[in-house]
């Protein structure tokens, strides 16, 4: 088996890698000029430069006798001025990824299938409970990020009216090794001491090697066109950054900063970045995001692609804390707790 995957340099695609290979698939992973290939290239995949932005290059990129395209590549900036550009990789780059794909599949007569990884973030934001049932809510710019994860998909659903096999994944708060841009570095800032404060939202937190899974799965049992919720253990940020000071063995915060405090830092902060151009620690975007329950439930999945969260919160963090120990990324302070 032969797969094409974006989104390789990222913490999720290495999963997925790791996965694909041990499993017998030989691995071709897109990395843009200037990458660091060398986790590619250690996970098993063969490293190739093409651009989302660039048909003619992901032609060229993509092998013959290819089985599956795995899109993992995506731009989640939550400031106002990476806008445009998120626009360009997220919704441009996904539909001209699918029509390269469905072009390549129908030109070597062999069945093939796109696995588009979103995010629980397209379908906006809920008071309840978010299922494939609920209705897509991103439909305003002023979150870019949920709106432009939502039109990816549909801009992927236009090839799929076009005879385009794809399947959608939308995970929520992915947690595992690999990680040190996401959620790893609520890891940098307790052990530094360097924690600002604990937003009072909660969210649902999967495994990345659960989601990874999920992707091979998806692409052997789900249906064409259908999206696929990847939940996992609902925490509030409170007990998830509790965990965190536990595994690195500094105190916990034992209260949350309140949402007003937090939407006045990044209304502040938003504002002074209109002068210097540069994108603040906190947004308007992410006030939002960190101030709200982003909880979902992941039923289909489970039932269609056999999809299991299995591993408690700790032990997730527990896994991020130790690969970034072993990397050398992060110093503990002191002999950690658990």
């Amino acid at each position: 088996m032969r797969a094409f995957v974006t989104g390789g340099t990222g913490f999720l695609g290495a999963n997925l890698i790791e996965q694909l290979v041990d499993a017998g698939w030989e691995v071709t992973a897109m990395h843009r000029p200037g990458s660091d290939i060398r986790r590619l290239q250690a996970v098993g995949a063969k490293p190739v430069q093409a651009s989302l932005a660039s048909p003619d290059s992901l032609r060229a990129a993509l092998p013959d006798q290819l089985d599956a395209v795995f899109h993992l590549a995506g731009n989640t900036s939550m400031w106002r001025g990476g806008n445009a550009q998120q626009w360009q990789d997220n919704v441009v780059g996904a539909g001209n990824l699918a029509r390269v794909a469905r072009q390549h599949f129908a030109r070597q007569n062999r069945a093939g299938r796109m696995i588009v990884t979103s995010s629980i973030s397209a379908y906006g934001y809920h008071n309840g409970v978010i299922s494939e049932a609920s209705c897509k809510l991103a439909t305003t710019p002023r979150d870019h990020y949920h709106y432009s994860k939502m039109h990816g998909e549909l801009s992927v659903q236009e090839e799929i009216a076009r005879g385009l096999d794809a399947v959608f994944l939308n995970p929520c708060a992915i947690v595992g090794k690999y990680d040190v841009s996401s959620w790893a570095q609520t890891f940098f800032l307790l052990a530094e001491n360097r924690l600002p404060g604990v937003p009072p939202g909660a969210g649902s937190f999967c495994h990345a090697g659960a989601v990874a899974r999920a992707h091979i799965d998806a692409f052997s049992r789900g249906r064409t066109g259908e999206n696929y919720i990847l939940a996992g253990t609902d925490a509030s940020f409170l007990e998830f950054f509790r965990i965190i000071a536990e595994l690195v063995g500094v105190p916990a915060p034992r209260r949350t900063t309140p949402a007003f405090a937090i939407h006045t830092v990044a209304a502040f902060s938003d504002l002074l970045s209109r002068f210097s151009g540069r994108e603040p620690a906190v947004t308007p975007q992410k006030a939002r995001l960190l101030t709200s329950r982003a909880l979902a439930d992941s039923t289909r999945a489970e039932r269609e692609l056999g999809y299991r969260n299995p591993l408690a919160l700790a032990d997730m963090l527990a896994e991020s804390r130790d690969w970034l120990v072993a990397q050398g990324l992060l110093q503990l302070p002191c002999a950690p707790l658990r």
